[in-house]
């Protein structure tokens, strides 16, 4: 026999929330900080060897210059951008007021990204 209690449980359990645009927000935010994590090893590394010499920053900066790096850098600004267009609405939402406009807000913030890694891509080529 289901009580009332089971059916809220049920309700709650729907996945349905994980459907919602602030939710998935909160979701690409880990993940962009995820992967921007990912990503410092191989700053370091470029860090380390400027620190070694001209030779081995020369050949490191060579490789740079591959299409698929490129591509790759664009993927990384567009990360960056959404992480700090994330934690600016994160922000807002822990310091002011709720407000309806949250969802354009955050279909603003990934338009904004995309044009920064477009842009981004623009002064690459």
């Amino acid at each position: 026999m289901i009580g009332p209690g089971d059916r809220q449980r049920h309700t709650l359990n729907s996945g349905r929330h994980r459907r919602d645009a602030l939710w998935l927000a909160a979701l690409v935010h880990r993940l962009s900080g995820l992967a921007l994590a990912a990503f410092l090893p191989l700053h370091f590394l470029a860090l380390a060897l400027a620190l070694k010499g001209e030779v081995a920053l020369d050949g490191f900066l060579r490789w740079t210059a591959n299409p698929l790096v490129k591509v790759a850098e664009v993927g990384l600004v567009f990360i960056l951008s959404l992480h700090v267009l994330g934690g600016i609405r994160i922000l807002l939402v822990e310091n002011l007021p709720w407000f309806q406009g949250q969802k354009p807000l955050v279909a603003v913030a990934l338009l904004t990204a995309a044009l920064l890694a477009f842009a981004f891509l623009l002064r690459a080529a």
